[in-house]
């Protein structure tokens, strides 16, 4: 104790205690070696002279403070105390796969369970949304599982998620059902070749609505069919109406789709419907419907599939909101008037069209209209060449009022056919 009181210590001990002869007396803190240190007592500290807080959380990037804090699961208990505890294996490393997926080779032969939770991890990630990573990531699974990634892509007036994301629905494989309605697409895109692509074989409906078609991008989408028997060839149902560019010669490369079933040309530039209906029911068994058809209101088309929320979240991404409020306060300034923008709309979208104007198509349940044919055919075979030839001859002198030559529509092998083919 002597040696504790002559030592030097700038902090106050506080009184000290020292028990003599069973009994605790305090010690006289006005000793010399004492009351020196203790003339001028300093203020306690809690932290030296000098001594500065920063806040160093926005130093830190997001891959280190999602490292320190993914492998616990914060909660609160009744009382507003935090508690935190670990996460399982399984989940743990599901997350390392998902933040490294585009670095896997193939996920070919995966088991298709922990495929969706892996897909479903990637995705609330973002992972989908990097740049360049994104891509790659979304091809490993639309590679391996095909129509469980998308089994059905409703893009109806999505042209500026068709023009960001190009690559990404490209990549989308065994699809069912496509619309592209009102996408102002064109006879030259790349999405339009495409659907001849194998990959796209399985589609069975196919809508493109108001998509600025004419012939030419009619007989380019129908080329594989018509030459190679590829492509299309399992398509059921297809929506052309809202094109006015299609005219009787673009109808004509339609009769290769021997399994349509539904069939939409309303709105489109045709000038002898009458001899249309006929050819269209000559050739591929398809009658004119006097009532609209339910097929064609688009309440059936809705993106299906793991990703089915790809869609709506890339669609909310690439929303024009910020060009809009600038360029009327541009307007403003120069002194011109802003127009009315107003949603667009397909121009047979409203429901006040009468139904006779509306041109739809449909094959009856017991189609029987190629039976006779074959029966003919089997007789002899000069019989057979006579029976083509009809049809031809017919069709001849139906388009001899018209303009367009009847030799195009018929003759498959054409020049322009074989360089659609040394395009592909």
């Amino acid at each position: 104790m002597s040696y504790y009181l002559s030592s030097e210590n700038h902090l106050d001990p506080g009184p000290i205690y020292v028990r003599e002869n069973g009994q605790l007396h305090m010690v006289n803190l006005a000793l010399d070696g004492v009351r020196s240190s203790l003339q001028k007592p300093r203020p306690f500290r809690l932290f030296p002279k000098g001594f500065s807080v920063e806040l160093c959380m926005n130093r830190e990037d997001d891959t280190a403070r999602k490292e320190k804090t993914d492998h616990f699961i914060f909660t609160y208990t009744r009382e507003g105390n935090l508690r935190y505890s670990a996460k399982s294996l399984f989940s743990l490393v599901l997350g390392f796969i998902s933040d490294n997926v585009d670095h896997i080779d193939s996920l070919i032969g995966f088991p298709e369970q922990i495929a969706e939770k892996l897909f479903s991890a990637a995705e609330a990630r973002q992972k989908f949304t990097e740049p360049g990573a994104g891509l790659r990531a979304l091809q490993k699974f639309t590679e391996a599982y095909g129509s469980l990634v998308l089994c059905s892509l409703c893009l109806r007036n999505r042209y500026l998620v068709i023009s960001e994301k190009l690559e990404e629905i490209k990549s989308f494989r065994e699809l069912t059902c496509l619309d592209l309605s009102c996408c102002k697409l064109g006879d030259e895109h790349e999405l339009l070749e495409h659907l001849t692509n194998e990959a796209l074989s399985s589609v069975t409906q196919l809508h493109l609505k108001d998509n600025c078609l004419s012939d030419a991008g009619v007989r380019k989408m129908t080329a594989p069919v018509r030459v190679m028997k590829r492509g299309l060839e399992n398509l059921t149902l297809l929506d052309l109406s809202c094109n006015p560019e299609i005219t009787d010669a673009g109808i004509g490369y339609l009769f290769s789709f021997r399994k349509l079933n539904c069939l939409d040309i309303s709105g489109t530039g045709l000038k002898d419907i009458k001899t249309v209906k006929h050819k269209l029911q000559t050739h591929i068994g398809l009658v004119h419907s006097k009532v609209p058809l339910k097929e064609f209101d688009h309440s059936n088309c809705k993106t299906e599939g793991w990703a089915d929320q790809w869609e709506r979240v890339t669609a909310e991404a690439v929303k024009p909101q910020e060009t809009s409020e600038p360029r009327t306060t541009a307007q403003r300034f120069y002194g011109k008037r802003s127009r009315a923008e107003a949603p667009l709309k397909c121009p047979l979208a409203d429901p006040h069209m009468n139904s006779s104007e509306k041109l739809q198509f449909y094959k009856e349940k017991a189609p029987d209209c190629h039976g006779p044919v074959l029966k003919h055919e089997a007789i002899s075979s000069q019989e057979s060449k006579k029976s083509k030839k009809r049809p031809f001859e017919e069709s001849e002198t139906e388009q001899n009022n018209s303009s367009q030559p009847s030799k195009q529509k018929y003759v498959c092998l054409a020049v322009d056919d074989w360089d659609l083919l040394n395009s592909y």
